[in-house]
């Protein structure tokens, strides 16, 4: 029988401008063999999953069905299986005389040890795993300081970024020529519905992949205006890779800058991840690590529900819980309340939304929470602390966005705040200074 290769599909569900699967086509078509696509739907992650409505495994499973139908019309067939990846690999080179399986880079801690175990698998095999770079334009050592450094603050990185981008970056990886190189089928492979693998709909809608030129043209001037459309809502298409960050950024470039620093913002924090993999579970900052955090699991309650008294903070909570999505500026208001105003670790924070966004990137999720907190590169510094109030008048001046969420503001029903503001400030502040003399007094003390 004649040998095939396989593509693994993981954030990175489409056939067009796909780095790793065109090299894979490009090789089949040299040994005039076949190409096997493959998705996996990953144990490892799903069973840590404790809600079995979650709006993104629903997302996954209708991308990957949009995927199995494009390549139906190739005569072919997606391969989708639903277990532990190294011993779904050991079962497909049984049933396929599979020489290599390519797949894309992935930088989070988990791919990598995945890919670690599979690597070590293929090779006992004698099958190559050749991986690419196709989720970011940059990646791991490709950005440096002069000092060959990774950054850790993001004006130089940007500025950097953008000094080394080339039009060879922005290439767009044409695999429609190669469509009759997949492994034709006549009977389609099965494709597993959400029961089968322990989920059910969400009956949250899912945003559509469409590239919104309108928004992308003005978003400087709505980006921060919660009551508006003036996001793209991208960010879940660049999590699991059903656009293309060239496309992306090659439209940036052309319409709007300001717009192409948030593609680069999610660069450096995967950077961030890949140099500095101790963020995932610390403070980038270990002197931070010594606040001595409250941890009011009522508060905490409270403010997960929405209801800590402060409306624009309540109305991205509840939105955050009725949507899987929440505004990028009430996200900053949102996280810099639960750290500052209520003394709650960030990591709290940090997996409330890993649980609830339906855009959730480990990176920049982890970041961003760093970010405000105060205990992370380039961040915030500690004394400065949002106030919701401040806020709500310069971004949602008329309560359009805190009437929609929160329509009970303004009645004897919404909450009393849960905190003073200006008290909540001097505790935070002190708490902080403390944790910072602390560090410098005992600087050996875990």
């Amino acid at each position: 029988m004649q040998q095939i290769c396989a593509f693994w599909f993981r954030r990175d569900l489409r056939l067009h401008d796909n780095v790793g699967l065109y090299h894979a086509l490009c090789s089949a078509a040299e040994r005039q063999t076949s190409v096997l696509p493959v998705f996996i739907f990953d144990r490892a992650i799903l069973d840590t999953l404790d809600d079995k409505h979650d709006q993104r495994v629903e997302f996954i499973h209708t991308a990957v069905s949009s995927l199995a139908y494009q390549l139906q019309q190739y005569g072919s067939s997606l391969l989708v299986r639903h277990g532990f990846p190294h011993e779904v690999w050991a079962q497909l080179l049984q049933e396929f005389p599979i020489y290599a399986v390519f797949a894309n880079h992935d930088y989070e801690p988990y791919a990598r040890k995945r890919d670690s175990v599979v690597r070590e698998l293929f090779t006992q095999q004698g099958v190559q795993f050749q991986t690419f770079k196709d989720q970011v334009i940059f990646e791991r050592d490709e950005i440096l300081t002069s000092e060959h450094r990774p950054y850790t603050v993001f004006t130089p990185y940007s500025r950097r970024w953008k000094e080394q981008l080339t039009s060879s970056h922005l290439r767009s990886f044409d695999t429609e020529q190669y469509k009759r190189i997949f492994l034709q089928c006549h009977d389609p492979y099965p494709l597993p519905n959400l029961s089968t693998i322990g989920f059910a709909p969400s009956g949250k809608p899912l945003p559509p992949c469409t590239v919104p030129y309108d928004i992308i043209q003005h978003y400087d001037k709505t980006r921060d205006i919660p009551a508006k459309q003036g996001t793209t809502r991208l960010s879940v298409h660049l999590r699991f890779g059903t656009v293309s960050v060239r496309e992306l950024v090659r439209v940036a470039h052309k319409l709007n800058e300001i717009w192409l620093n948030e593609l680069i913002w999610r660069e450096f924090y995967m950077q961030i991840l890949w140099h500095f993999p101790h963020v995932e579970h610390a403070s980038f900052k270990p002197e931070y690590d010594r606040i001595t955090w409250r941890n009011d699991e009522y508060e905490f309650r409270r403010w997960c529900e929405g209801t800590t008294g402060y409306p624009l903070v309540d109305a991205g909570m509840r939105e955050l819980n009725a949507t899987g999505y929440m505004h990028n500026r009430v996200r900053m208001v949102a996280a810099s309340f639960l750290t500052k105003h209520l003394l709650i670790d960030w990591r709290w924070g940090e997996r409330y939304f890993a649980a609830k966004l339906l855009d959730f990137d480990l990176a920049a999720n982890n970041g961003n929470w760093q970010w405000a907190a105060g205990t992370g590169c380039d961040a915030a510094p500690y004394f400065r602390i949002f106030s919701p109030e401040a806020q709500a008048a310069k971004f949602d001046p008329d309560k359009a966005y805190i009437r929609m969420w929160v329509p009970e503001y303004g009645m004897p029903s919404y909450p009393q705040p849960i905190v003073e503001h200006k008290a909540a400030r001097a505790r935070a502040l002190s708490a902080y200074k403390q944790a910072l003399e602390n560090a410098k007094r005992f600087p050996h003390n875990s």
